[in-house]
């Protein structure tokens, strides 16, 4: 996997999302697939069409610290005061992280992923300092009831640091309100051990703790629509997700056995994970913040988990979406990697190229070409049939152009087009024609694109991956022109040229011909990644057409029915 890379650029507002292009493009290949045959005789379409360094410390143990974090002390009165003079900043450093905590409140005011890039081209930074001067830095305390008496976000605790520089302990008490908080990170993972209570009058107080005002790549020109709230539920076996909407109208709360609850954006995920069958709560914020661009306030989505009774206990993961990362930490944490409808294909086809990258190609470009090449001959039997098809529909042309031609005076609406398409039907079923054969290939590659674009927009090992002149498969091109989108709509002109459509009314040619300017259009902003997989199917299908029209048996035309002569008057 490239270290240095960027994030995924998500739309501008008002911009149309590359879902909703790819949505539109389904349904304008449906339009044109299924209903100008409708106005027109049916007719045969045109067929169209990382790696993550390893960590170090993976013995395939499922504990998720090297060591046992201190145990926090059961929840007494003090007996005295426990503060510190003035505000500390301590600095948690190794090679994957650097952490800043301060003892205000014991939270987190910077945390740096070093091995991964922002829009920028800078450490990619997780906590927002606009927000967290308004809602809190990363790991305030929140109370779901009654707060203590006391401000713990703003107490200054007592500061205690492990040796080994990768253990702090934060402590504070009035004599009457007590809190503890305490982090033991990992020196090889993305995961630390966090541990915290509140106690007032020796009554242990539940709590939360915060992550508000968004997470992730704030330098992304529009951050928030990409951050969720998420918590995977244990019971029912699924992911589920938050905007910022979903608290628009006041906090929200879901409570159960959650195996990890946090918050994520595209690439990077934020979640604390609970020890075995405890019941735990998210709560899902919406904070109107000044965005990262300018003052104008947006919305972004917080979250803080707790435990429902007495103080929290959580492994607390904060790193990138990596399959291998997060399986080794927790095997149910590789379901923040959302794959979508068609997960069913997109997974494994990512598996496949991420395998072919990381033992033999080691480079994603000419991965994704290599599956792409054995996807599409995969297809190829289906496809000849559909080209075998084809011709049995041109050899059946003339009697097809016989029979439109007496009814080419009716109107549309008049019930003896009911049975002009009737005796199409009974012709084509006489000599075993399935008009529809021909769109087969093309449906079959519709869930390919999608499950192709799935991998290009959730797959970080893809952010950054660079390919000849591409310098990140899931971006789009960097030059003035943009070589992949031109080179795919001359590639689809051409396949269109090359597959028969004989007696196919000028029309509705026209229309398919106007097809590949829509799609490069459409997609001329998608990652540089799928444009690689489509084009790479057309020169496929390209090599198959011509094989195809080579050794094809020519088929010579049917004359046309005989039309009955009319007797003549006298």
């Amino acid at each position: 996997m490239a270290d240095e890379n960027k994030g995924l650029t998500p739309k501008a507002p008002g911009e149309i999302s590359m879902e909703t292009r790819l949505l539109l493009a389904f349904l304008l290949m449906g339009v044109v697939m299924f209903l100008t045959p409708y106005f027109y005789p049916p007719q045969p379409p045109p067929d169209a069409k990382r790696t993550q360094e390893k960590t170090e410390a993976a013995t395939g143990k499922a504990a998720p610290a090297e060591a046992p974090a201190p145990e926090p002390a059961p929840v007494v009165p003090a007996a005295g005061a426990v503060a510190a003079a003035r505000e500390e900043t301590v600095v948690v450093e190794t090679g994957l992280y650097r952490v800043e905590l301060s003892n205000r409140g014991g939270v987190v005011r910077s945390w740096k992923l070093k091995r991964y890039r922002d829009h920028a081209g800078n450490p990619v930074e997780f906590v927002y300092a606009k927000a967290a001067e308004k809602v809190g830095y990363p790991l305030s305390f929140t109370f779901r009831d009654k707060p203590p008496p006391v401000d713990l976000n703003q107490a200054l605790f007592a500061v205690k640091t492990a040796e080994d520089g990768l253990g702090v302990e934060f402590a504070y008490s009035d004599g009457k309100v007590t809190a503890r908080k305490s982090l033991l990170f990992q020196k090889d993972r993305y995961l630390a051990e966090v541990r915290s209570e509140v106690g007032l009058g020796g009554v242990a107080v539940p709590h939360g703790l915060t992550w508000r005002g968004g997470f992730g790549d704030f330098t992304v020109p529009n951050p928030p629509p990409l951050q969720r709230a998420i918590y995977y539920e244990t019971e029912a076996g699924k992911l589920r997700t938050h905007d910022h909407k979903h608290a628009k109208d006041g906090v929200t709360t879901d409570t159960g056995k959650f195996s990890f609850a946090g918050v994520e954006d595209t690439y990077f995920a934020a979640v604390f994970l609970p020890e075995a069958n405890a019941t735990i709560a998210l709560q899902t914020f919406s904070d109107l913040l000044p965005s990262a661009k300018d003052q104008e306030e947006v919305a972004h989505v917080g979250a803080a988990v707790g435990a429902v009774s007495g103080g929290n206990r959580f492994s607390f993961f904060v790193g990138p979406k990596d399959l291998d990362i997060l399986r080794e930490v927790n095997p149910k944490l590789e379901q923040v990697v959302d794959w979508g409808f068609f997960g069913f294909i997109a997974k494994p086809i990512f598996l496949v190229v991420h395998w072919l990258n990381d033992s033999y190609i080691h480079n994603y470009g000419w991965s994704i070409i290599i599956v792409t090449i054995v996807i599409n001959m995969a297809l190829f039997p289906l496809k000849l049939t559909s080209l075998k098809s084809a011709k049995k529909m041109q050899m059946l042309q003339p009697q097809i152009k016989a029979i439109n031609d007496k009814y080419r005076n009716l109107s549309m609406r008049d019930p003896k087009r009911q049975q002009q398409n009737q005796e199409v039907m009974a012709l084509y079923q006489k000599h075993g024609v399935n008009p529809l054969g021909g769109c087969l290939p093309l449906l079959l590659q519709l869930p390919f694109l999608w499950a192709f674009y799935q991998v290009f927009t959730l797959a970080i090992e893809m952010r950054g991956a660079s390919w000849l002149w591409v310098k990140d498969l899931s971006q789009p091109e960097t030059i003035p022109i943009r070589v992949l989108p031109i080179t795919m709509i001359a590639t689809q002109f051409l396949l269109q040229k090359m597959t028969p459509a004989a007696g196919v009314d000028p029309t509705q040619q026209r229309m398919m011909l106007f097809m590949p300017l829509v799609f490069g259009f459409m997609f001329y902003g998608a990652s540089s990644g799928l444009m690689l997989y489509w084009l790479t199917g057309n020169l496929v299908a390209i090599g198959q057409q011509w094989f195809f029209n080579k050794t094809a048996a020519a088929v010579p035309a049917a004359p046309p029915a005989p039309e009955k002569k009319k007797p003549v008057r006298k």
